[in-house]
């Protein structure tokens, strides 16, 4: 767990975390409760769902509990209305919940895959977002997507992955213009390999299934969990549009644009060290 950005620092406030049973949306859970808010948790599993909140109410802030997926739009209409029933307001919606792909494009079969991820990071997003939408308009609040450098770069072994983050960099830019004078901000986090969860294990492969197996992040450019944690909670306060962590890697669109090989030659040469293993049995 990380520690919060500042004691007190959300006070009166209530964050919707979708994703928040495991990896980075537990953490934010645990983070923003820290914090001072009062937290509402979204995913799929009630168990490890109880299990987060259990740590978050460690806190003695007052945590909601709603099992539900972000490709069902009732069932992020359950969430904001159990949402605002409990605490009357929503001021932050972070976007936490999110699947990963590892397999190059020639070695799928169909688009099935690909269908899966827009249907996760794109539509997951927006479903959670236009239901919360009206109450976060109220309190002039915040919504915040949990991207990735892939939103803004191709990446080899990714196609599917970083097809879905352009998609949703794509969603909340414009989303940002149509909200201005609106007093909503809108956040994209474009964040770079996170050490401390298990979203390599989870990544998809070529015949859709979780791969299950994967070795760890060799790269020392990876990021610590905490790292990426508490750049967000600064990024909500700060009500910052888009924020790369480490902040470095800003520079590699710019790259892309005024030397596009040598970028996609230093992509190609990172990811031929991040190799993940073939699932056992």
């Amino acid at each position: 767990m990380t520690e919060p950005l500042a004691a007190g620092a959300f006070t009166g406030q209530v964050v919707l975390v979708t994703g928040a049973s495991s990896g980075v949306g537990a953490a934010l859970a645990h983070a923003f409760a820290g914090a001072g808010a009062d937290v509402a948790l979204f995913a799929r599993n009630e168990a490890d769902l109880e299990r987060v909140a259990d740590t978050c109410r460690q806190t003695g802030r007052n945590v909601l509990v709603v099992p539900g997926d972000v490709t069902r739009p009732a069932d992020c209409r359950a969430l904001v209305e159990r949402t605002i029933h409990s605490f009357g307001r929503i001021d932050t919606v972070v976007a936490a919940a999110g699947l990963g792909m590892w397999a190059r494009f020639d070695q799928l079969d169909d688009t099935d895959v690909i269908k899966r991820l827009l249907e996760v990071n794109v539509l997951g997003v927006a479903n959670v977002f236009l239901s919360a939408l009206p109450f976060v308009r109220a309190s002039r609040g915040m919504l915040v997507a949990i991207s990735s450098v892939q939103g803004v770069v191709g990446v080899p072994g990714r196609s599917g992955y970083a097809a879905s983050k352009h998609a949703l960099q794509g969603l909340c830019d414009s989303l940002r213009i149509e909200l201005q004078g609106s007093g909503v901000g809108v956040s994209t986090i474009m964040a770079h390999w996170v050490r401390g969860t298990n979203l390599r294990a989870r990544a998809l492969g070529p015949d859709g299934a979780p791969r299950g197996s994967a070795t760890p992040h060799r790269s020392r450019s990876a990021i610590d969990l905490d790292d990426l944690i508490r750049a967000v909670l600064a990024a909500v306060r700060g009500r910052k549009r888009r924020v790369f962590v480490p902040g470095y890697l800003r520079l590699l669109p710019l790259l892309a644009e005024i030397a596009p090989g040598l970028a996609d030659r230093i992509v190609a040469g990172r990811m031929a060290g991040e190799a993940v293993e073939e699932p056992r049995g």
